[in-house]
């Protein structure tokens, strides 16, 4: 495995703080969600970031690499197409499920994969789909998970660390995603770190969330607190990371609160941090070869990188039996942790919720305010669980309502009808026709 190059410190490009972006001292690189940009219409914001110099990573939230079907070719060809029209060095993903075919359900988020043999075996395959079809490297994140799977049969760190020897993947290790999995799933970070292979890190995600009744929520959305800043130190004093990235996706603060944050990472990458010759990559790297890589996958099933259709079809049943759970209101598969699934269950649905009001602010405009928008869409959510993208779950919630004659306002039911009929480029269901669907059940 090559040596990857140096990214430095960088922020999550975001439209909302594009600006303060731009002024940030001392910024090396950002990165920006793929699905957010558009490869013919990049902002002017990125592009004149990318004209001074800027290094840009795009990185991808929807191909579901962990899922139990290979990953969609035209997903990956738009990946691909981003990180050409961005100049990127490399692109970034999951290792995460994110939907299922059978039922077609979509999660909205990043879901864990069982640590199991089948789950690898599918998520190496899947992986060498995504290396073959694209332009530049892949690197893969560790996500944050509320619950665990029952019959797991790996740590975090044997499953990771067999990956990258099958692969060639590279890591994105994300520190604010081992702290929470050491709150929800009672991991230890250290273990984690000292058990995977640093030599092939990417770069590292850090990141702000907050703790309600004993689970911690990865937001996104708070400052980034002391005990994920010491997981990144914990990080520092084994390896010299490529490039380190704050995320923050909400409730953006003022600039200099930015800048203050990115300056309190890089003071914790640039701190003392031991020898390299006396760093766990470094003693890996004597074992594994003069180019990082691993010497030998003898022993591993599916070194090649592949799956047999039996081993997707039992992570098809199981991955469709949880999604099914959380989001459809099927009962919890046997194992699983009940209330941790519940509380899943209500996260999906109150970020459908917001990301449909972030999609089209006209909707709590229309139905009253975000209160009554938000009893509307999650009664709606409790039936009607998501199977495409989030702009289609705006529509369908629309339609969903005026099936049932709703707003009972007459004046907000007529401006939900125009901003239907405007982006569906239909009209609603006749009258017979919605009475019709009331009484046998169907969804709108």
């Amino acid at each position: 495995m090559k040596p990857m190059g140096r990214l430095g410190a960088g922020i999550g490009w975001r439209p909302e703080i594009a600006d303060a972006v731009e002024r940030l001292p001392g910024l090396d690189w950002v990165e920006v969600v793929a699905e957010n940009v558009c490869p013919g219409h990049l902002p002017e914001a990125l592009l004149r970031l990318r004209e001074r110099g800027t290094k840009i990573v795009p990185h991808g939230v929807s191909l579901g690499l962990g899922g139990a079907d290979r990953p969609d070719p035209a997903k990956l060809a738009a990946l691909g197409e981003r990180a050409v029209a961005l100049g990127a060095p490399l692109v970034t993903e999951h290792i995460a499920f994110v939907r299922t075919t059978s039922p077609v359900l979509e999660a909205g988020h990043l879901l864990p994969v069982p640590r199991t043999r089948d789950a690898l075996d599918v998520l190496c395959e899947n992986v060498r789909i995504a290396q073959d079809a694209l332009p530049v490297p892949l690197a893969l994140e560790n996500i944050a998970a509320l619950f665990s799977w029952p019959g797991e049969e790996m740590t975090e760190g044997q499953f990771l660390t067999e990956l990258v020897e099958r692969t060639g993947v590279r890591l994105l290790v994300d520190v604010a995603n081992l702290h929470t999995n050491r709150v929800n799933r009672g991991e230890d970070p250290a273990a984690v770190l000292d058990a995977i292979p640093l030599e092939a890190l990417a770069y590292v995600h850090v990141a702000g969330g907050i703790e309600r009744d004993g689970v911690w929520h990865d937001t996104h959305a708070h400052p980034v607190p002391p005990v994920v800043l010491d997981l990144l130190a914990e990080l520092r004093s084994r390896v010299d990371p490529p490039g380190v990235l704050l995320e923050r996706d909400d409730d953006f603060p003022a600039e200099a609160e930015l800048a203050s944050e990115l300056a309190a990472i890089r003071a914790v990458v640039t701190a003392g941090a031991g020898t390299e010759e006396d760093s766990p990559a470094r003693a890996r790297e004597s074992v594994t070869g003069q180019d990082g890589g691993p010497a030998s996958t003898a022993g591993t099933t599916g070194a090649a990188g592949t799956a047999d259709d039996g081993a997707r079809t039992r992570v098809a049943l199981g991955q469709a039996a949880l999604l099914s759970a959380l989001v459809a209101g099927t009962p919890v598969p046997e194992g699983f942790d009940r209330a941790r699934i519940r509380v899943q269950a209500r996260a999906l649905a109150a970020k459908r919720a917001d990301v449909v009001a972030k999609l089209a602010p006209e909707l709590p405009v229309i139905l009253g305010g975000r209160g009554p928008y938000r009893e509307a869409f999650l009664t709606y959510a409790k039936t009607r669980p998501m199977t495409a993208g989030y702009r289609r779950d705006a529509l369908d919630f629309a339609e969903h309502l005026l099936v049932r004659d709703l707003p009972a306002d007459l004046a907000a039911r007529r401006r939900l009808t125009s901003w239907w009929r405007e982006r569906s480029g239909a009209r609603p269901p006749h009258p017979l026709v919605r009475w019709a669907r009331a009484l046998t059940g169907r969804a709108a």
